[in-house]
């Protein structure tokens, strides 16, 4: 088959992204806007902002991928968008605009799941280095603000298929760095911050205890379904609610407020902190929490993700989302991973955040196979992958 050329469109949250791939394995262009500087002021995203900011960014963005890729709207063979999961005002922009071009070019349009794209994120990545021999079965965490979920991924000819065998119980990894690091003064986002302010700390100063999940899923679903209580399979769930209130706790217990709040307000007054600025209001005590919490995070995401991996006898291991652009995570999943015999892929690091290139990725087998999104689909704020 000839060369497929998809434009790409993601506005689940808060970037505007559009990008060009070839044939799901070549990135020809890839354009984000971000909105980190509209949502710093509240400490995470709002809702109604990000769709407004969305609306203004969609056009030039999606023309300067375009022109990056040296395409035409006419030229590229179909429009891929995300519909799911996400903020429902922002993904509505997205499929939209990206509705109003198919209907006017008369070019195919696809539906994509942000989760599914995360994962294809890896294998765009690794096919265009020519690495086109990833062994079966793969295992995903996927892991970002929004979401951490560990997928056994199978492709059949060209469909993939996805089970999800573990899922976060409340709080996603990266909404668990966004809210302590609001908690401590630190700004937004928090993740970036955290990731190089543990390096300064003792990260063995602070125990914080593993999270104890000792019962099914109260809430009796996954992914949609109703779990059938007769199912009694290994579950890999995520807890990360206990360790933010263990981390408000210390500081109460510890008398940190003080600190906390000159280092909000000298942080607000600087446009961009580096990490200098934010070194400058951090003492001992402060580094070694942020250190210890970002030990504890990095440790249980590894330790249930590689006990899934052994448990499911899984060749290939793939780690994406935002958080996987952590370095002590990429570290500790690469020295611990070797003990298991079990190769390890992440994204490169514009690509682990929500990016638009990986929806074009994701959407390349659906194109073979003409699983073409119909003109009255709408966005599914909480889609599940299957």
């Amino acid at each position: 088959m000839s060369d497929a050329f998809i434009l790409g469109i993601e506005s689940s949250c808060d970037e505007t992204a559009a990008a060009v791939v070839r044939s799901g394995e070549q990135l020809i262009s890839n354009v984000v806007a971000s909105q980190i500087a509209t949502h710093q002021p509240y400490g995470g995203v709002v809702p109604e902002l990000a769709s407004r900011e969305h609306l203004r960014a969609i056009v030039p963005v999606v023309r300067q991928a375009l022109a990056e890729a040296r395409h035409t709207y006419e030229s590229v063979d179909a429009i891929a968008v995300t519909q799911g999961p996400g903020l429902a005002g922002a993904l509505l922009v997205g499929i939209s605009y990206a509705k109003a071009l198919a209907f006017a070019l008369d070019k195919p349009l696809i539906a994509v799941n942000h989760l599914e794209g995360h994962i294809h994120a890896v294998l765009l990545e690794e096919r265009q280095k020519g690495n086109h021999d990833l062994q079966f079965p793969v295992l995903a965490l996927v892991v970002s603000g929004g979401h951490t979920h560990l997928y056994l991924a199978s492709q059949n000819a060209d469909s993939w298929t996805y089970e999800n065998i573990g899922h976060t119980r409340d709080d996603a990894a990266g909404e668990a760095f966004d809210k302590v690091a609001k908690l401590l003064g630190l700004g937004y986002p928090g993740g970036p911050i955290i990731d190089r302010l543990s390096s300064h700390g003792d990260p063995s100063a602070v125990k914080f205890p593993p999270a104890q999940i000792k019962h099914r899923d109260r809430r009796g679903r996954m992914d949609g379904r109703a779990v059938d209580p007769r199912d009694d399979r290994p579950r890999f769930d995520f807890s990360y609610s206990g360790i933010k209130t263990a981390m408000l706790r210390y500081v109460e217990a510890h008398q940190m407020q003080g600190g906390i709040d000159a280092r909000r307000k000298a942080l607000a007054d600087i446009p961009k902190p580096s990490l200098r600025d934010c070194l400058a209001t951090c003492d001992k005590r402060a580094l070694d929490l942020v250190a210890s919490f970002q030990r504890a995070i990095v440790e249980d995401l590894v330790g249930k993700t590689l006990a899934a991996a052994d448990a499911c006898a899984v060749a290939t291991l793939f780690v994406t989302g935002g958080v996987a652009a952590n370095q002590e995570l990429r570290q500790t999943f690469e020295r611990e991973a070797v003990h298991q015999g079990l190769p390890v892929f992440f994204p490169s690091r514009k690509l682990s955040t929500d990016n638009a290139a990986m929806i074009a990725a994701a959407a390349y087998p659906k194109f073979l196979v003409k699983d073409f999104a119909p003109m009255d689909f709408s966005a599914e704020a909480g889609m599940v992958l299957r």
